[in-house]
């Protein structure tokens, strides 16, 4: 038999005989998966944005029904995901807050520059020279690598300043981590009163008013308006707002001098003055009567 027939056979031969020794391998070694993680798995958005902080939504489903991840940490799948998936799991979800990015800069320091920038248009790229060319060293560059990294087209550069879409966001964190300036939060969204105080300067007040327009130059007037001790404080020069105590009243907006925080998207007009209650006007003096006449002396 020539070697150009017996080569073929032989392959053929090798080849169903390896075929055979994985299909009995799978079936002596194989590993029992977890029906509820099949389940789970099937349920996911598959977005696999890692948001979760596990690798993709296999990852994620793996890690739930081991008892390391939590049932609710899918953020664009919600609380209608978790709840499904805290039946398959058979426990309790709390429903806590929405969250949503939020891009700590408003871009009022955007026309304050330190040199021309010429270069990769990318946040990383413009950061590696001098840290930018804004004065205000915390400022957005707009360079927009937030943007290219998240999935859901929930966050654009608008005027220079990355902008989130409250209706997209599902509070993936991709952009906090793509963010070389920091300035990106994961946030409560109240959805009644939704407080922002967009600014991540820790400079001291004369430089901030010479970079920005309307950062926060530290001055406390916000502190000393809210009625809720602990929901805005200050430190090291920068009001911050804790969402687990703000109860959106607004007062700060309406004591900030520099219109830097807002209330649903708007800054408040200051709280008008309360007028003193005029004084009314003493009672004229009655006019001195005459001094009656005397009477004639008898003589």
């Amino acid at each position: 038999m020539s070697t150009t027939i017996l080569a073929p056979i032989v392959l053929t031969v090798l080849g169903i005989i390896f075929g055979i020794v994985l299909a009995v391998a799978s079936k002596v070694f194989a590993v029992e998966k977890d029906p509820r993680e099949e389940a789970i798995a099937e349920i996911l958005p598959g977005a696999n944005c890692g948001g979760c902080g596990y690798p993709g939504c296999g990852g994620y489903a793996n890690s739930v029904v081991k008892g390391i991840a939590p049932v609710n940490a899918c953020a664009p799948g919600g609380a209608e995901l978790a709840k499904k998936i805290g039946e398959i799991m058979g426990v309790t979800v709390e429903e806590g807050a929405r969250k949503i990015a939020q891009v700590k800069c408003t871009g009022g320091g955007h026309d304050k520059t330190r040199y021309d920038y010429v270069g990769l248009n990318t946040c990383l790229g413009i950061s590696r020279v001098s840290s930018g060319p804004l004065m205000c060293s915390f400022g957005c560059l707009g360079g927009g690598d937030c943007v290219a990294v998240c999935k859901f087209d929930a966050i654009a550069v608008v005027d220079g300043v990355a902008k989130v879409d409250f209706d997209k966001c599902v509070a993936c964190g991709a952009c906090v981590d793509a963010c070389p300036k920091h300035i990106i939060e994961i946030v409560p969204l109240n959805a009644k009163k939704y407080t922002e105080l967009l600014c991540s300067s820790h400079d001291k007040g004369p430089a901030v008013r010479a970079a920005c327009d309307n950062g926060c130059i530290g001055c406390k007037l916000c502190v000393k308006a809210c009625p809720k001790e602990g929901a805005i404080t200050v430190d090291n020069f920068l009001a911050k707002i804790d969402y687990d105590i703000c109860i959106g009243c607004g007062l700060c907006s309406r004591a900030c001098p520099r219109q830097l925080i807002t209330v649903d998207g708007k800054v408040l007009p200051p709280k008008p003055k309360k007028e003193e209650p005029k004084k009314e006007a003493a009672p004229a003096a009655a006019p001195a009567e005459a001094p009656a006449a005397e009477a004639p002396k008898a003589e």
